[in-house]
């Protein structure tokens, strides 16, 4: 089953947590520790129906689904082929009850989905501007790294939009632009109620930070104790292996 399911150049990975598999090839792009942690940080609750942003290979719904008891799923993506592995890895793993992948622009997604559908938004964005640094030449890789084909703006304006009052927003993105991204969640009124800063090392810089805001919240925020990567080279934390699953 699992050659008849492959095109050229992908690959099925483990995602070691309730058998689940998925489609990656690494010639254009593969999840990173990034999508894996936002997902041990977002919380989707009984009944709830969830959208992932910019879902690449479908990642974040895939491992949501067995980390939360959320109802229902959808995965957005704009790259044709990202988002054909993103719906044979739902149904290779049986997830098609769960879990919707729909090809698609964030910049158009209210007028896919409707406004005030979801009780939570959670994306992996793009990180880098667009001319900010060295673009990676291969053009899939490009767009899920930099501002190419929507901006962090685009991003949590869509999500203001689809979101219910009240519903939550999740966002893992890179400290550097830690204050445009506080002024873009305010100014859609994407409240930050929770924010944790990820380092390598416990005397590290962070390298990411996690984000949780309510749509309409009071000002009010927990900056939570960090996650630390890694005690040593090459061993990672307690609660790193507890997100993975290991």
């Amino acid at each position: 089953m699992c050659d008849a399911i492959l095109k050229a150049g992908e690959r099925l990975d483990d995602l070691e947590r309730c058998g689940l598999k998925i489609i990656q090839n690494p010639e254009k792009f593969c999840f990173g520790m990034d999508a894996v942690l936002l997902s041990g940080f977002a919380v989707v609750k009984e009944c709830e129906i969830a959208i992932d942003l910019g879902t690449g290979t479908g990642i974040l719904p895939i491992l949501l689904s067995a980390k939360t008891r959320g109802q229902h799923f959808t995965g957005l993506e704009i790259q044709p082929e990202s988002a054909d592995m993103a719906r044979r890895s739902v149904e290779y793993n049986k997830l098609s009850e769960r879990i919707r992948i729909v090809e698609g622009d964030i910049r158009q997604a209210v007028s896919l989905f409707g406004a005030s559908v979801f009780d939570v938004v959670t994306t992996n964005p793009p990180y880098m501007p667009y001319g900010h640094g060295l673009a990676n030449p291969d053009m899939p890789k490009a767009i899920a790294r930099h501002e190419i084909k929507c901006t962090l703006e685009d991003v949590v304006q869509a999500s203001a939009k689809l979101l219910k009052p009240g519903g939550r927003f999740y966002m893992v993105h890179r400290p550097f632009r830690l204050t445009e991204i506080i002024q873009v969640l305010t100014k859609y009124r994407l409240e930050p109620k929770r924010i944790k800063f990820v380092h390598p090392y416990s005397d590290k810089e962070p390298s990411m930070v996690l984000f949780e805001c309510t749509r309409g919240g009071k000002p009010m925020v927990k900056v939570e104790a960090p996650l630390i990567i890694y005690t040593k080279s090459g061993v990672y934390s307690p609660e790193i292996r507890d997100i993975y699953g290991y």
